[in-house]
């Protein structure tokens, strides 16, 4: 009998799928590696420690690091300091295509968890270091985000003139385990070519460097140092947070000869538009000691929900400013599905629903989404144990030493 249904096709698989990634990591740095890996299809392992990775109980400005930098992972929690919990721990990352970590230089080799020992044991393995600083004489420091935006110059250029300012978020630990995934794929490519892994090595503070390098190119192209954000001297005369009427603030920017004529035509200043002193971008912006002020008294006259339909039906750049907490009801994410449910895995909203937002990416039309929520601690420690070979008494015997968790 023919059956003329139309089959189901099936689900695309996703790019890293049948990968295994075990990982070491704690903080924002590492687990970034991992959840990338983790959101393009790999199996990511996280190993934690038998109480518990300490950022899943932070308070204030960490609060969100575990449920935001640990979705789709599996959790096993093993004791490293005993004899058992470390055999498991070794047999598990031998195990991995890719073994990410970001503790501090020599941690891991007290273990026999660092790439020498492991290479021993599986020769294909990608082996992910995420410090502070590359090999050289800083490596013995201890980094933090904010230590490399003091020291690399980024919060010297956010802030004003002599107030340093780091940046709003954790730029640097974030990029800095987007590269320690980059270089992952890149292993992985190469591995596929000569059938042996390689050691990577992602650092904060040479992050930090590349994200001010456009600052650095523009003293080696201008000879003048680049001054700090606020104090700047803007490459566009129209390009700027504007106070209007009501309290609001908007971001409104002009940033061509022929954006500015659109903006005039707009807003219907035919006096700005005729000023042959205003004709081109860069006498706008010699102009700007004058201009601004002009600029600033005429457009608080209008609310920032008047300035942004004017700006959008002119295809004029603008930005309300917005807080993060009110992302959660934008309508382009909503309607994107930049935004997937979660549920808490700690704290006191633990079992409770929230949204989390998705790496901004689509592959063959899709977004990568949450496959699983954020993992409760050792919530796969008997799963990926038996599946390593220990039987169930056996897990329940290291279990009753504390080994495991």
């Amino acid at each position: 009998m023919n059956d003329d249904t139309p089959a189901t096709p099936p689900s695309p698989r996703l790019p890293l799928e049948g990968l295994r990634v075990v990982e070491f990591t704690h903080m924002v740095m590492g687990p970034t590696c991992g959840m990338v890996l983790a959101d393009l299809g790999a199996e990511v392992i996280k190993v934690e420690p038998v109480d518990g990775d300490r950022t899943r109980h932070l308070l204030g400005a960490g609060a969100g690091f575990f449920p935001m930098f640990n979705r789709n992972k599996k959790s096993i929690a093993l004791d490293l300091r005993s004899p058992e919990g470390l055999a498991a721990a070794r047999k598990l990352a031998a195990s991995a295509d890719v073994v990410a970590q970001n503790f501090k230089p020599g941690v891991m080799t007290k273990y026999g968890l660092d790439y020498a020992a492991l290479s021993q044991l599986n020769p294909r393995l990608i082996y992910v270091n995420h410090t502070g600083f590359l090999p050289g004489p800083y490596e013995h420091r201890t980094a933090l985000d904010e230590v490399v935006q003091m020291m690399g110059g980024l919060a010297y250029m956010t802030g004003r003139p002599g107030d340093p300012l780091r940046a709003g978020s954790s730029v640097n630990d974030i990029m800095g385990g987007m590269f320690g995934a980059i270089g992952a794929m890149a292993a992985l490519m190469q591995r596929g070519i000569t059938g042996r892994g390689q050691e990577v090595d992602s650092a904060l503070f040479e992050n930090n460097v590349f994200l001010v390098g456009q600052h650095m190119m523009q003293y080696a192209v201008t000879g003048k140092p680049a001054a700090p954000m606020p104090d700047r001297i803007s490459s566009w005369a129209v390009y700027d947070v504007f106070s209007v009427k009501d309290g609001g603030q908007i971001f409104l920017a002009a940033v061509s000869d022929a954006q500015w004529q659109t903006f005039c035509d707009a807003m219907g200043y035919a006096d700005l538009k005729a000023d042959t002193g205003l004709a081109t971008n860069n006498d706008r912006v010699r102009a700007r000691p004058t201009l601004m002020p002009v600029l600033r008294e005429r457009l608080a006259q209008h609310t920032a929900d008047e300035l942004a339909a004017i700006f959008e039906r002119h295809g004029l750049p603008f930005a309300p400013i917005r807080r993060p907490e009110e992302l959660f009801d934008d309508p382009h994410l909503q309607a994107t599905g930049g935004l997937a449910d979660i549920t808490l895995p700690d704290g006191e909203r633990a079992g409770q629903t929230a949204q989390i937002t998705l790496m901004p990416l689509r592959m063959d039309g899709q977004r990568l989404d949450v496959r699983c929520d954020p993992p409760r601690l050792g919530q796969h420690t008997a799963e990926l144990l038996q599946g390593l070979g220990y039987t169930a008494d056996e897990v329940t015997a290291l279990q009753a030493t504390g080994a495991i968790a």
